[in-house]
């Protein structure tokens, strides 16, 4: 092999090496760019995941405000217990005319409620709804009687419940009440739908 020859072979050589040390640098650099693809689309999940959370804690907590407006701290502090002195009494037995606290009827179920903190309403259905003051439906909250006709009471009230939560957007509810079934909760859905007549707000301050 002459001069020449070997040259050129050496030149081969060297750009060969040069091209496999440029192979594993062009690997590296498109899996960099894949990784860097991959997160930032995880970037990008996470960031509408966080502005969703966001959005949906910034809502609760305006209607939450809203559910409460006017009230003072001690006022919304008392709704929340007044609801968990409803809660005591799930299952217990319905009885017509019975106050508590071991059964109750309807009306005798909210005015023992409403009694354990200092509210002396009617234990009648029909006077509870001249008490208080009148709420819209959707304007409920938390607290707030629900009245509904029932079976023997025609166009009148002949039932009560408490809201324990409301959707007002929606014109839906949760209500706790002493039933035909024992004190148990309910949803505005159903057999209440056309009963419903109105709802009255004892605690307004």
């Amino acid at each position: 092999m002459n001069f020449k020859s070997i040259i050129t072979a050496s030149l081969i050589l060297l750009a060969s090496a040069g091209a496999m040390a440029q192979t594993p640098s062009k690997a590296q650099q498109a899996r960099q760019n894949a990784h860097k693809e991959q997160l930032a689309n995880v970037k990008n999940r996470l960031d509408k995941s966080i502005i969703s959370d966001f959005v949906s804690s910034d809502v609760q907590s305006r209607e939450a405000s809203s559910h409460y407006a006017g009230l003072s701290a001690e006022s919304s502090a008392m709704l929340d217990d007044i609801l968990k002195e409803g809660a005591k009494h799930l299952g217990k037995r319905y009885v017509h005319g019975a106050k508590g606290p071991n059964q109750f009827d309807c009306s005798g179920f909210t005015s023992y409620v409403y009694k354990q903190f200092g509210f002396n309403i009617s234990p009648g259905s029909r006077i509870q709804y001249t008490q208080g003051v009148p709420v819209a439906r959707n304007e409920l909250r938390k607290g707030d009687l629900v009245f509904f006709t029932s079976r023997s009471s025609g166009k009148n009230v002949g039932h009560v419940g408490i809201v324990v939560s409301a959707d007002n957007e929606k014109g839906t509810f949760k209500f706790i009440h002493a039933s035909v079934r024992g004190v148990r909760y309910n949803d505005f859905e159903g057999y209440y739908v056309p009963r419903y007549v109105g709802a009255r707000r004892i605690i307004t301050k």
